[in-house]
């Protein structure tokens, strides 16, 4: 049925919408998967509903038109943006897709396509998907996705009495501490190779510098990432106690939130206003429902320091090992060559992996790091040359 070059290029923009909606579609599920607030978890699954059904009106514009359905299983998102869905942080993962919704609005939905039937349907879309955007920005402003609109209800008063509660804190994970600390390492002791290098023109000297400088790196990182998680620990323990005093201090409000928290979840006021009255007998239960619900389930015992420090010592240890072990069979130029090219590798490599957390491209972010890799070892070697010609 497709003949006219309007129909034809009315399809091809639907098939590209289309796969853009089944995309879409995949990360937001990744995303309400990951997601441990319920509320902003539920907003999430509704956008990738959403997404189905945009997809479904695109289907019956296709069939209308004589065009080809596409299988979505055939639609795959590239193994590295499924590697940033799961890792990344989500504020910066709504970040970017409200990005994406924002360019599809302007590019894939607004210019006409020539055929009025399909610039309806993309028209009515476009209106849809600047919805998901506001719902987006709503959601890291904290506001839960109604960003823009006059809340009221339980919600609002939510958010005027935890907007009373500023002190709540969250940390990071271990992996993007690991693949910072790997950062660390290599950088830090492929400068002193490097150095080192140019002063000694390759000697053993360059593996006991090396060696030592990979050693001291795991050590120190390993001691300031325990420091820095006994820190938040500290300070979740903190948390937890001023939420105790709180209760204590002002248990009317506090029954009041525990309330309009049971009411978010679907229960009626008077249920909600029920239950809340019953626990609120029960302090010690209050006080690990209100810190589950407001620190992400922060306790007193706090984080796992050991575990941090683990992940950063060894990861930056084993970093800065990468300069070193060319060193360990080689000598004189043939090593420092060797040591250079692995390390530069190694660079472009560690900075491919930081791009799963900063979600910027993965070579751009890579090749920064080789540029990084390359001023530093050149300044330093350098620095080792002129030691040895003053």
């Amino acid at each position: 049925m497709v003949a006219s070059s309007e129909a034809q290029a009315a399809v091809d923009r639907l098939l590209e919408a289309w796969r853009g909606e089944v995309q879409a579609g995949l990360v937001y599920q990744l995303l309400a998967e990951r997601e441990k607030d319920p509320r902003r978890a539920g907003v999430i699954k509704a956008m990738a509903e959403a997404e189905a059904k945009h997809r479904s009106r695109i289907e019956e514009r296709l069939r209308e038109l004589g065009g080809p359905v596409p299988d979505t299983g055939t639609v795959r998102i590239s193994p590295w943006l499924k590697l940033q869905a799961r890792l990344a942080p989500l504020p910066r993962m709504l970040a970017r897709m409200e990005a994406a919704e924002e360019e599809e609005i302007t590019d894939r939905y607004k210019r006409p396509t020539g055929d009025a039937a399909t610039d309806v349907l993309l028209s009515s879309i476009r209106h849809e998907e600047q919805q998901h955007s506001r719902q987006l920005k709503g959601m890291q402003a904290g506001g839960g996705g109604r960003a823009g609109e006059m809340v009221s209800g339980p919600q609002a008063r939510l958010d005027r009495i935890l907007g009373r509660e500023r002190w709540h804190r969250t940390g990071s994970g271990w992996i993007s501490g690991a693949i910072y600390g790997a950062n660390d390492g290599l950088a830090a002791v492929f400068g002193i190779v490097s150095g080192v290098s140019g002063a000694t023109g390759g000697s053993s000297l360059v593996l006991t510098a090396g060696l030592a400088g990979a050693i001291a790196s795991g050590l120190s990182m390993a001691t300031g990432a325990f420091l820095a998680e006994r820190s938040e620990a500290e300070v979740s323990a903190a948390n937890v106690a001023r939420e105790r005093q709180e209760i204590e201090e002002d248990p009317e409000e506090e029954r009041e939130e525990l309330s309009l928290y049971y009411q978010l979840k679907g229960l009626d006021k008077e249920t909600a206003g029920m239950l809340a009255e019953k626990l609120s007998q029960d302090p010690d239960a209050m006080l690990k429902v209100l810190a589950a619900e407001e620190l992400g389930g922060a306790s007193e015992g706090g984080g796992h320091p050991v575990q941090a420090a683990t992940a950063a010592g060894v990861s930056t240890f084993l970093g800065a090992m990468v300069p070193v072990l060319p060193f360990f069979f080689l000598h004189g130029t043939q090593g420092v060559l060797v040591a250079a090219v692995v390390s530069l590798v190694a660079h472009f490599l560690v900075g491919a992996a930081k791009s799963l957390f900063t979600l910027r491209t993965w070579w751009a972010a890579g090749l920064e790091m080789t540029l990084a890799g390359v001023l530093v070892g050149g300044a330093t070697y350098a620095a080792g040359l002129l030691y040895v010609a003053r």
